[in-house]
């Protein structure tokens, strides 16, 4: 991805429409736009390639299986057009390097997570984050997940990855600042709801993006 505007639009609308009309309208103030299951389980795989259209396209499917498994997810998602996949780290070493190695042979990007952006995540995540951020750099990822809504942990994820690239999701709805993340070592922040939600989507990704612009 092209670091430009910082900011990562997360689809989680159902409605292929929908999603469709609201991608294009935020495109000039996005990276790229992040689909789950929910969008592809309602509107088909080939979602992807449609929003690809607009902007390079990240799967969000938290790959969470062993090796061979999380090497068929991706594949299927990188054929469908996703340029990224975001994959768990708490599988293990052997998952991450299967999906490492399936990103390599498509020339494409895969983000591996560390730390969730919901509550919940601070029952079991925090204490682990770290180890498995380090062996994410280790087995050669594109970037890891951060949560936006603890910039500390942002922070000392950054400490651990390098260069690494850091995608931070739960700006807006969830609690997070995009300015406080990007200042905390984010590379890009992932807003949803915030967005799609709003009346004037794309006036809402412009001021998200002005805010990231306005503390780089």
């Amino acid at each position: 991805m092209i670091m430009d505007k910082r900011l990562i639009l997360a689809m989680d609308v159902t409605d292929r429409e929908a999603a469709i009309d609201i991608t294009g309208k935020c495109a000039p103030y996005l990276d790229a736009v992040k689909v789950g299951y929910p969008l592809v389980l309602a509107a088909g795989v080939d979602i992807i390639s449609d929003l690809a259209r607009f902007a390079p396209v990240i799967a969000d499917f938290k790959v969470a299986d062993i090796p061979n498994t999380d090497r068929l997810i991706l594949q299927q998602a990188y054929r469908a057009g996703a340029y990224g996949v975001i994959v768990h780290a708490f599988t293990g070493r052997d998952s991450l390097e299967a999906c490492v190695a399936e990103s390599l042979i498509w020339n494409r990007d895969v983000f591996a997570v560390t730390e969730m952006s919901h509550p919940g995540a601070t029952d079991f995540m925090v204490k682990p984050a770290e180890d498995m951020a380090r062996m994410a750099a280790d087995c050669g990822v594109t970037g890891v997940v951060a949560p936006a809504t603890r910039p500390e942990r942002v922070k000392q994820i950054r400490d651990v990855v390098g260069d690494l690239l850091i995608i931070s999701p739960g700006v807006g709805a969830q609690g997070g600042s995009a300015g406080d993340t990007i200042k905390a070592g984010a590379d890009y922040v992932i807003v949803g709801r915030s967005i799609y939600q709003s009346d004037d989507p794309a006036a809402a990704a412009k001021q998200i993006a002005d805010e990231i612009s306005s503390v780089l």
